[in-house]
């Protein structure tokens, strides 16, 4: 049978539906962007450089928090209690933001921003596989991960228009404005009684795994931005011994945050988000490339950031290039994309450090080695979620579905991490300069070229055969096929 196509998802009542669920991320994705804009232009105002680095930080944390909760608030509150508790406290956090006299405050705001954020993003995915049927599961995944591209463009350009002329705090207010509207969008467009799993007795929460997962996060967030060696050997350790108490609670736990089998790669849903957390990890080598482009090819500022953008357009393209594939393609999707990412960033890796003179040429190239690496992710990314949903537990569906952004949250904070530690490793800061950037670029791209090669090798090896041998039915029942 035909794969539905982008017509069947807008159409027969869809569209609206399909819309909501993007719509969610993009104000989650816009913010991001937003706030990193007009960062300079707060501290400047209100003070706290000191601080600068924990609005990403607690942001992150706050997410990681919601993306947490997710599953277990969508079945105790249905779909529109779901979306209207995360668009309060969402907008909340904006609001807090625009009138946040000091950095504390805000600090506080970007935390439950956050909150918020990381509700949104995990409910948009949770709730493909409610609302919508499962032919359109790979489009609405592609539609929903392709708004990245659309926050990467017009992010920093609001984030900019408002920093340029003197009112960041009319960033937040918009943010605020555009969170009122998507709330009249979901109300209009979801179903009020959608079905959602069910909910026994009430039980324990799960507040010392929350607390162990945050506490990591936070030690590898605040530690990568340290200078120091040992700072973020000692930070990463740590988060690492917190994780360690997180998983040992969390296989012995009755409410879960993740499914049984996502801790055991051997398994079809271990092995694909093993795969994603891979792949999540080559992304994160993004993070210094505005810096390498402004000391190495003396982009401004601006063109640099545009520059990197292309990362996310990449991304967006594989997408919705990739989402209508059929079985065949997209088994082989899932081992071709992180492989272009690898081969992508180990041109990065060979060619980044040579300082360019300016030349156009050079620069091209450089941000089309860029969209590679998105394009690689975009390519597999809808397949990949596409299979968590499917062959979780059944009672464990709603939970796969949403936990897939704690995984990529707590996979980004610890990659960002690593990409500081390597980045300093490499002469960054000390002795800096285009020979610091240079060696830096060198190792930074081509330790990071290893997470989406093992990818590749984990899904050819553990993902692709599960498929063969099981079809996409649950990993403990009887398999069942589903379409991809």
């Amino acid at each position: 049978m035909a794969t539905p196509g982008w017509r069947e998802l807008f159409g027969g009542g869809h569209g609206g539906r399909a819309v909501a669920l993007a719509a969610g991320v993009t104000l989650h994705a816009v913010n991001i962007f937003i706030a990193s804009t007009i960062m300079p232009s707060v501290v400047a105002e209100i003070g706290g450089l000191a601080y600068y680095a924990w609005n990403a930080t607690l942001f992150i944390v706050g997410s990681i928090i919601g993306s947490a909760l997710a599953s277990d608030l969508l079945a105790r509150r249905g779909v529109r209690g779901a979306y209207g508790m995360a668009t309060i406290a969402f907008a909340a956090g904006s609001l807090l933001a625009a009138l946040a006299p000091s950095m504390p405050v805000l600090l506080a705001a970007r935390g439950l921003q956050g909150l918020g954020g990381g509700l949104l993003f995990a409910l948009s995915y949770a709730l493909i596989r409610l609302v919508l049927p499962q032919g359109l599961w790979p489009r609405a995944i592609a539609l929903v991960s392709g708004t990245w591209g659309v926050a990467a463009l017009s992010g920093p350009f609001v984030g900019g228009v408002f920093a340029e002329i003197g009112q960041w705090r009319l960033a937040f207010w918009a943010v605020l404005a555009a969170t009122a509207a998507f709330a009249l969008l979901c109300a209009r467009v979801l179903p009020p009684h959608a079905p959602a799993p069910a909910v026994g007795p009430a039980k324990r929460f799960p507040s010392r795994r929350l607390a162990l997962l945050a506490g990591a996060a936070l030690a590898i967030s605040g530690a990568s931005v340290i200078p120091s060696l040992a700072v973020n050997a000692a930070g990463i350790a740590l988060a690492v011994l917190l994780l360690f108490a997180m998983v040992r609670l969390e296989r012995a736990a009755t409410v879960r945050l993740l499914p049984s089998d996502a801790l055991r790669p051997a398994t079809p849903l271990g092995a694909v988000y093993l795969t994603m957390a891979l792949i999540t990890v080559g992304t994160n080598a993004i993070v210094f490339v505005p810096l390498l482009l402004q000391v190495l090819h003396g982009r401004s500022p601006l063109e640099a950031g545009y520059l990197t953008v292309l990362q996310a357009l990449g991304w967006t393209l594989g997408s919705l290039l990739s989402a209508g594939s059929g079985s065949a393609r997209a088994r082989r999707a899932m081992v071709l994309g992180p492989a272009a990412m690898a081969l992508g960033l180990a041109l990065l890796a060979w060619r980044m450090p040579i300082p360019s003179g300016g030349d156009p040429l050079t620069v091209a190239a450089l941000g089309l080695l860029l969209g590679v690496v998105g394009l690689g992710v975009g390519v597999a990314w809808p397949h990949l979620l596409t299979r968590a949903m499917t062959v979780a537990a059944e009672s464990e569906r709603s939970l796969a579905s949403s936990s897939i952004s704690t995984v990529q949250l707590v996979t980004s904070a610890f990659a960002s991490a690593m990409a500081g530690v390597v980045a300093n490793l490499g002469g960054i800061t000390d002795p800096g300069g285009p020979a610091g950037a240079a060696n830096a670029a060198l190792w930074l791209f081509g330790v990071f070229a290893a997470g989406p090669l093992v990818a590749a090798a984990a899904a050819a090896l553990l993902v692709l055969p599960a498929l063969r041998s099981e079809g996409t039915g649950s990993s403990r029942g009887r398999p069942a096929r589903a379409p991809d």
